[in-house]
């Protein structure tokens, strides 16, 4: 995985095809409303007061979070399929070539430059090797995970002979039951929310100082090379 030549970068590239633009935000739309009702129905609100028939708070957050958590499966599945028949850059959230000696150079070269101790590496239209990496092994195994946990938790509540319950009723023995399934659940919410943090971080750091637009790019789905 080499990185181009500076003096051979075409001015602008088309990088995020419109479906990808649709489903990033339409991702990050779906974290806030499963971080905010995840943690609510960890913690739940104090008891509301007067007639328990004039209140449906959790009701309400229950609901918000199992539909954005459909929502969410709906766009990852949508989001594979693009990475079949979209252009190359839709595929690189799908597998990170390890193998590659040259990948790792450039992976060290992109650390340094984000911890602010090594200069701007050579800019990449598609996505870098760090950020490549926390997309692959962070964000989409732990998408990943926190379906199959929370699907697994669903299931549940709707009983035996429900279909979440026999999709995904073996995750719950396999890591131990219920309670250990909610622990995990709870903090793979964690994970993913450090890993927006970094996200938001790098994007807006590669936009102010970097040598490509980044947070416009995901709006017009070009990548323009700044001199």
């Amino acid at each position: 995985m080499s990185q181009p030549t500076e003096g051979l970068l075409p001015p602008s590239e088309y990088v995020y095809e419109a479906p990808v633009r649709l489903w990033h935000w339409v991702n990050a739309a779906c974290i806030v409303v499963l971080a905010v009702t995840g943690y609510l129905i960890g913690s739940p609100l104090p008891t509301q007061p007067g007639e328990a028939s004039d209140h449906f708070v959790m009701g309400y957050i229950r609901f918000a979070h199992f539909a954005a958590a459909y929502l969410f499966a709906i766009g990852i599945i949508g989001r594979a399929y693009w990475a079949l028949v979209g252009n190359h850059h839709a595929r690189e959230l799908f597998w990170v070539p390890v193998l590659n000696g040259a990948y790792w150079r450039d992976f060290g070269a992109w650390l340094r430059y984000y911890l602010f101790i090594g200069p701007v590496p050579a800019p990449m239209f598609g996505h870098n090797p760090l950020s490549r990496f926390a997309m692959f092994f962070i964000f989409m195994l732990g998408s990943l995970f926190m379906l199959l946990t929370g699907f697994a938790l669903y299931g549940e509540g709707s009983q035996m002979g429900s279909w979440q319950e026999r999709m995904f009723g073996w995750v719950l023995p396999l890591l131990g039951q219920s309670q250990n399934v909610h622990t995990l659940h709870h903090l793979g919410m964690w994970l993913i929310l450090l890993f927006v943090a970094l996200h938001v971080y790098a994007a807006v750091r590669e936009e102010i100082g970097g040598r490509l637009s980044l947070v416009g790019a995901m709006i017009s789905g070009y990548k323009t090379y700044k001199k």
